[in-house]
C-alpha cells in the first residue's frame, strides 16, 4: 500500500471542504521563513508566537528550552500545534547550527544594536527569525551569530514590545513580501503531499486503528 492509496482512502472520511481546505492552505505554506523562540519564560508567548506562524503562513517553529523547560500551552495557541512542525533544542547554538546546515541565515529581532528597520528589510535567502525573553531579550550567543538583526520602528518611550505582538508584526510584513517576490519560497510538491497526508490524519479520530483495517483489506 503506497501513502498515495492512503491518503485518496483517508480523504474519503473527511469532509470535501476540509479537504480542499488543506490543499489552498499548502499552497501558501513556506519554509523559507522561519521562528526560532529562545527561553521564553511566560508559557503563553511561546504559544502565541506559534499561532502567528500558522496564521501567516511559517511551518516551521523552533523552541529553544535551555532554562524554563516546556513553554507550549494549548490553550493559547488555539490548536495551531497540530498544523506547524515545531522542534526543541537543549541550548541555542545547538538549534543555530541545525538551522545553518538547513541553509538558513540566522536573523536576530533586537532593539538594541545595529539593526536593519523591518520596513527596510528585504529577504533574498531563507531566513530564520529569533525571538528573545520577554526581559532580557536574545542571549549574547544569538547576537554574536547572527548573519543580520532587524528592529520594529517605535517612536514612543517604551523600548520594547511583548514577544508574541513583535513576532506577529514581523511575520506579517516579511511573509508579505516574500509572497509578492519572485523567490522559491513555496512548498515542494513532496512537502505539500507529505504535510496534507499528516494533517488528514490529524482529522480523523481512530485513525490508527482506520488504518490498519484498510492495510489489512488491501
Amino acid at each position: 500500500m503506497s501513502d498515495v492509496e492512503l491518503l485518496k482512502y483517508l480523504e474519503t472520511l473527511i469532509t470535501p471542504q476540509r479537504r480542499q481546505r488543506f490543499i489552498d492552505v499548502l499552497e501558501l505554506r513556506t519554509r523559507f521563513i522561519t521562528v526560532a523562540v529562545e527561553d521564553v519564560f511566560q508559557m503563553h508567548n511561546s504559544s502565541a508566537v506559534i499561532r502567528s506562524c500558522e496564521v501567516f503562513g511559517i511551518q516551521d517553529s523552533h523552541l529553544i528550552e535551555a532554562r524554563f523547560g516546556n513553554r507550549l500551552d494549548k490553550n493559547i495557541a488555539l490548536g495551531a500545534e497540530q498544523w506547524v512542525d515545531t522542534f526543541t533544542y537543549s541550548d541555542s547554538l545547538q538549534c543555530i547550527q541545525g538551522l545553518r546546515e538547513k541553509g538558513y541565515r540566522i536573523v536576530a529581532t533586537t532593539p538594541h544594536c545595529e539593526s536593519c528597520l523591518l520596513e527596510d528589510y528585504e529577504v533574498r535567502a531563507p531566513i530564520a527569525l529569533f525571538f528573545g525573553t520577554e526581559k532580557e531579550g536574545l542571549s549574547q550567543t544569538v547576537l554574536d551569530e547572527a548573519d543580520e538583526a532587524i528592529k520594529i520602528p517605535m517612536v514612543g518611550f517604551t523600548e520594547s514590545l511583548n514577544i508574541s505582538v513583535a513576532a506577529a508584526i514581523i511575520l506579517q510584513n516579511l511573509s508579505a513580501k516574500l509572497r509578492n517576490s519572485n523567490l522559491p519560497w513555496q512548498l515542494s510538491e513532496e512537502e505539500k503531499f507529505e504535510k496534507r497526508l499528516d494533517w488528514t490524519k490529524k482529522s480523523i479520530k481512530h485513525v490508527t486503528e482506520i488504518i490498519e483495517r484498510f492495510k489489512e483489506s488491501s
